[in-house]
């Protein structure tokens, strides 16, 4: 039975793997978490002087480099200068060249999000008028390629290793304290310890490319791996080679000065492993919580705790898993994994589902935030798909707690069966001597009364052979001293062939030793596999681990998707944005103006930031900086807003000067919604000034 059944299993979880891989494959770069939701220039706008600028707004924060924003002309050349910066909240801008020309341009953008992902894209603006252009606007793809592949299996073995340690060492420790001394089980545990400290390490090389220009070339470039090591990623993933050393320490113990206490021993040590391991094991987990998802958004301080629980509780119950299929399969037969220790790993496993379905929950909510999220993205795709292959993992956990039943109470049974057969053995040894002690009488008085018949009547003839033994004394004296030096001579060769014939039994005893031993090793494996409680127990567990694969990997890939709640804003706001004129409905309004006064040191930018920009009060800030982006004082500013269309303004704002190159004035008043002309007069000097203008959307 085991010989044809087994093989059919092990290739449901070859098929498993392979899923697994095509998953992975499957995943493509990396989706945004962080969406674009603004920008100024909007995409597709059309405006009537070149800007001093580009900003672009995203959902959350991002990390930016020299490359992150760039501006091509229509031939493909740059008209960006210096290095972008952020202007307030999550807005980034890069500065143009003074005095572009007419045509069309591309933006394109890659920077990284906030949860550790890249985040890449292009859109065009025009000047004057839209033109033909040299440069691809598709939207670039961020992590993807050669090296994103290499980085998302970084990724999947990243989290099968810390399952396979953290699981594999609660189970030895909380399930079966003598399991530290099986081979297979510390193979487990230590290939899993292998495995994280491998992937850690790939994923730290792989970090500055992935992010950045995807080359495989550059995994080796210092100044980038420098760069990566400043960047929130980076430190994470350092610090969890510092657990891991950390980890080695807690493995050495468990399976070296753990294993060789005894069982009242171990008591005192399971208790400061069980805490030592619990805070190496934590504090691994929380260099994933907090350089990914539960790091920003909603609630952060409340998820990164919800994910470190989350993660520890996948590890328990999946590697733990994989320690006990590895036990159930290539266990040694005198050491079989006995029914108790089955049983305490499928209460620990239930109280980890408890914590699964939990913090589950509360990440579910927190990353969708509506039902239709769950269909309508694919983040919420994948979460569906997820929470069904963990239904499924509960069923097959439900039919490995049957087995694990019938085997305690089989288990229990033989034990039975074992102590009434001794006590019969008992009996029965008992009832032989009972029986064996008179026939021992009476051959003893037999025996007694024959020597006193011999005594009584044959002392003649006792006499005669204590005579006859003397003659044979002295004939027995004379032939050794006749044969005594023959003895001699022969006593040499007799013990060389005795010391061989020694030597060659005790390696045949030996060696028949070890074919006993075999024999014996092999009948209690057979036996053990006869077991059909322990077969089906072995059947449903690999069931169990082939689903886990599957369920790791669609885990994987959902860590590299935007949440749906990110998605579904980026939608709203990419349709509010196009459904208005180029500028906002919401938010803050910046408008940049170039100016050029005709006289010296007469050139530069004027920026406008209206706050809220929806009728009623708002506040506006006003900025002026040399074409080289200094800012610089002029000796006097006015702004103007005028609606045009229902005959409004200009209405005069007298902004407060506040430090050098800026202006503010609070409560300006915007009477109705719609398209307003702002307009800006720039005096340099006593003579030179100039008006310049720029409509906006404003209410």
């Amino acid at each position: 039975m085991t010989q044809t059944i087994a093989p059919r299993f092990r290739t449901l979880v070859l098929l498993l793997l392979a899923v697994a891989c095509a998953l992975l494959a499957g995943a493509g770069p990396a989706s945004a978490h962080a969406a674009l939701t603004g920008s100024d220039p909007q995409q597709g706008a059309v405006v009537d002087r070149a800007p001093a600028q580009v900003s672009l707004t995203f959902s959350e924060s991002v990390s930016v480099d020299d490359d992150s924003l760039r501006v091509l002309d229509p031939k493909g050349k740059r008209v960006d200068e210096g290095s972008p910066s952020g202007t307030g909240g999550t807005t980034y801008a890069v500065k143009l060249h003074a005095g572009l020309p007419d045509g069309t341009y591309t933006v394109t953008y890659q920077v990284v999000s906030a949860d550790s992902h890249p985040v890449a894209g292009a859109y065009t603006f025009s000047v004057g008028a839209p033109s033909d252009t040299t440069v691809s606007a598709a939207p670039q793809a961020a992590g993807g390629g050669f090296v994103g592949g290499l980085y998302g299996v970084g990724r999947y073995v990243s989290y099968a290793g810390f399952a396979v340690l953290v699981g594999g060492a609660a189970f030895v420790l909380a399930c079966w304290p003598r399991g530290s001394g099986v081979r297979v089980v510390q193979r487990v545990v230590v290939s899993g310890w292998l495995a994280l400290t491998a992937a850690t390490l790939l994923l730290l090389l792989l970090r500055g490319s992935y992010t950045g220009s995807g080359k495989l070339g550059d995994v080796f470039d210092l100044n980038l791996f420098g760069e990566v090591l400043q960047t929130k990623t980076g430190a994470a993933l350092v610090s969890r080679l510092l657990l891991l050393a950390a980890a080695a320490l807690f493995v050495a113990v468990l399976f070296g000065a753990y294993d060789k206490r005894e069982d009242e021993e171990k008591r005192d040590l399971t208790f400061g492993l069980a805490v030592g391991g619990t805070v190496v094991a934590a504090g691994l987990a929380a260099t994933w919580a907090m350089s990914e998802h539960a790091s920003v958004g909603l609630q952060a301080g409340l998820a990164m705790p919800a994910d470190v629980v989350h993660l520890i509780a996948v590890a328990t119950w999946l590697g733990g898993l994989t320690a006990l299929l590895a036990a159930l399969y290539r266990g040694p037969a005198d050491t079989p994994v006995p029914a108790d220790a089955v049983h305490r790993f499928s209460r620990l496993a239930f109280g980890s589902v408890i914590a699964l379905v939990v913090t589950g929950t509360y990440q579910s909510w927190r990353q969708l935030g509506s039902w239709t999220a769950f269909t309508d993205t694919r983040y919420g795709q994948l979460l569906l798909l997820k929470i069904a292959l963990v239904a499924v993992l509960v069923g097959i956990a439900y039919v490995s707690r049957r087995w694990t039943a019938q085997l305690a109470q089989a288990t229990a049974a033989g034990v039975v069966r074992q102590r009434e057969k001794g006590e019969r053995q008992g009996k029965q040894e008992k009832r032989d001597k009972g029986e064996k002690a008179p026939v021992g009488a009476s051959a003893a008085r037999k025996n007694g009364k024959a020597a006193a018949s011999g005594n009584g009547t044959g002392s003649g003839s006792g006499k005669t052979s204590g005579a006859d033994a003397k003659a044979g004394g002295a004939k027995g004296a004379g032939s050794r001293s006749e044969s005594g030096s023959g003895s001699r001579s022969g006593s040499g060769s007799a013990k060389k062939s005795g010391a061989s014939n020694g030597s060659g039994t005790s390696q045949r005893a030996a060696q028949l030793a070890r074919q006993r031993a075999a024999v014996d090793a092999a009948r209690q494996k057979r036996q053990r596999d006869a077991d059909p409680n322990r077969f089906g127990l072995r059947r449903s567990v690999l069931a169990e681990a082939g689903v886990a694969v599957v369920l790791l990997a669609v885990t994987t890939v959902l860590t590299q998707t935007e949440p749906g709640r990110t998605e579904e804003e980026a939608k709203a706001t990419g349709a509010s944005s196009s459904a208005t004129a180029p500028a906002p409905t919401t938010g803050a309004v910046t408008l940049d103006m170039p100016f050029d006064t005709g006289s010296q040191n007469g050139r530069g930018v004027v920026r406008v930031e209206l706050d809220p920009a929806r009728t009623g009060a708002n506040d506006l800030h006003l900025y002026v900086e040399r074409p080289d982006g200094t800012a610089f004082d002029i000796p006097e500013v006015k702004v103007a807003l005028t609606q045009k269309a229902k005959d409004i303004g200009p209405l005069p704002v007298a902004p407060d000067h506040i430090t050098t190159g800026h202006w503010s004035a609070s409560g300006v008043q915007i009477p109705i919604a719609g398209d307003w002309e702002v307009a800006v007069t720039v005096r340099t000097s006593d003579i030179d000034q100039v008006t310049v203008s720029k409509n906006a959307q404003i209410g």
